[in-house]
């Protein structure tokens, strides 16, 4: 079944809780295809990484998310298991310290979060849509709680990218991308002016992506292409991660004390490069995005080739402004998500080669601005004006201020339920285990 997104016209309350309860269904298909279905209990209580949770606490802080806010919140149920509340709340415990709690043990996480969907389901038909309660109206509820576990599933594909061992996924079958002819690497020139920013009408958005405004954007260039692997090897080539000019003072720090030279999970062995890929060891394919690349390696490459990083309104305008109908679109290609226009929802467990997916391009000519690679930007989070947070400040607003960098598009590994062009990510700059990458622009004005 296609992913509920907002777009399809719902004829009643009942189609769209019928919508609601396909798309819980796959995104717990998903949870469990990705823990207790491909990997032995040990794999699923060792922390990988101090960045990243034992999978086992990622399983059941799905099931004790959707208790909160489906079971309590929502449909007004007395609390099943209370006294783990505490030991699932993201901030009370980070991450380096979870595997030391009590956990649930696997059989028993599996358990206790089928136990919650059964309660869920048989909720959901008295749970009123048409209400004043914004939580429940429209279902946003259900649509936040839907895309929380996608993105955890997308986390559960970052930590096992990080894991040793035996690969515990399988590539899907290979599928056929009409490509439209691989395109010469470019750039085109976006015309200033006025943009609607953000959204106020998508259903279930998030706070951040709240409220829309105009945005004045001067002119400015932006690359077609996400940087593809193979630019990013002749940055490496001309002695771009040993020369200070081409990295911020921050940046020239992180690369001295971390010690990094090339994105994570490459090494140069027998005269090329290879990576390491769930647990699969190849060489680096020059036509994909490069990936696992920090903000501060992506804003070093762009001084490198003379460019910069775009900004988050840059990337936006370029990805959803229609400048014939003066309107932003949902997605790049339009207003109604189609299948094959991205390469989304772990249908492939890497990016696609330059020149796929060339239905999805925005109304510039803008190629895979979704799916691929997360892209950073140069700005930092913040809200937009007019900003309220709901349903609760741990979800954006605690995060906002420098810290922070922003980036937008999704990856390979998001779900389309949980993408869409007013979508905000966000991370540390150092962070590279996450499946992020780039592309530059330059103002118009330049050379």
């Amino acid at each position: 079944m296609p992913p509920v997104t907002g777009d399809e016209p719902v004829r009643d309350e009942d189609a769209l809780k019928e919508l609601i309860a396909a798309e819980l269904g796959a995104s717990r298909h998903r949870s469990f295809g990705l823990t207790t279905d491909v990997l032995a209990e040990d794999d699923l209580v060792v922390q990988v990484s101090p960045l990243m949770s034992p999978l086992v606490w990622d399983l059941a802080h799905v099931g004790n998310y959707e208790e909160l806010w489906l079971l309590r919140a929502a449909a007004g149920g007395e609390p099943m298991r209370p006294e783990i509340d505490g030991l699932y709340d993201a901030f009370e415990h980070p991450r380096a310290e979870r595997p030391s709690l009590p956990l649930l043990p696997p059989a028993e996480a599996r358990a206790y979060i089928s136990t919650v969907r059964a309660k869920v389901l048989d909720a959901l038909p008295s749970v009123p849509f048409d209400t004043p309660d914004p939580l429940t109206n429209g279902g946003f509820v259900y649509g936040m709680v839907v895309q929380h576990e996608h993105m955890h599933d997308e986390t559960m594909l970052a930590t096992h990218q990080l894991r040793k061992g035996a690969p515990a996924l399988l590539d899907p079958a290979a599928e056929t991308v009409q490509r439209g002819g691989v395109p010469e690497k470019g750039e085109v020139l976006i015309e200033g002016g006025p943009f609607q920013m953000g959204t106020s009408d998508e259903p279930w958005a998030y706070d951040n992506e709240r409220p829309v405004h105009i945005v004045d954007v001067p002119s400015y260039y932006i690359d077609t292409e996400p940087v593809s692997n193979a630019d990013y090897m002749q940055f490496m080539e001309t002695g771009g991660y040993d020369d200070p000019q081409w990295w911020t003072q921050a940046g020239w720090e992180w690369r001295n004390t971390s010690g990094k030279r090339a994105p994570a999970f490459w090494k140069r062995e027998g005269g090329q490069w290879i990576r390491r890929r769930f647990g699969r060891v190849e060489p680096v394919p020059p036509g994909e995005p490069v990936q696992h690349v920090s903000w501060y390696e992506a804003d070093a490459y762009a001084r490198w080739a003379g460019k910069r990083l775009p900004t988050e309104a840059e990337w936006e305008k370029a990805a959803r402004w229609d400048p014939d109908v003066q309107r932003s679109r949902k997605y790049p290609w339009g207003e109604v998500y189609e299948d094959g226009r991205a390469n989304l929802g772990q249908r492939a467990l890497r990016p696609s080669q330059e020149g796929s997916y060339a239905s999805g391009a925005s109304a510039y000519g803008v190629r895979r601005m979704l799916g691929d690679v997360w892209e950073w930007t140069s700005s930092d989070f913040h809200g937009y004006p007019g900003f309220r947070s709901f349903p609760y400040r741990e979800y954006s607003e605690v995060f906002f201020g420098p810290e922070y960098k922003v980036l937008r598009g999704g990856s390979w590994a998001t779900h389309p339920q949980a993408i869409r062009g007013s979508f905000r990510n966000w991370d540390y700059p150092i962070r590279r285990q996450i499946f992020s990458g780039f592309r530059c622009a330059r103002a118009a004005e330049a050379r």
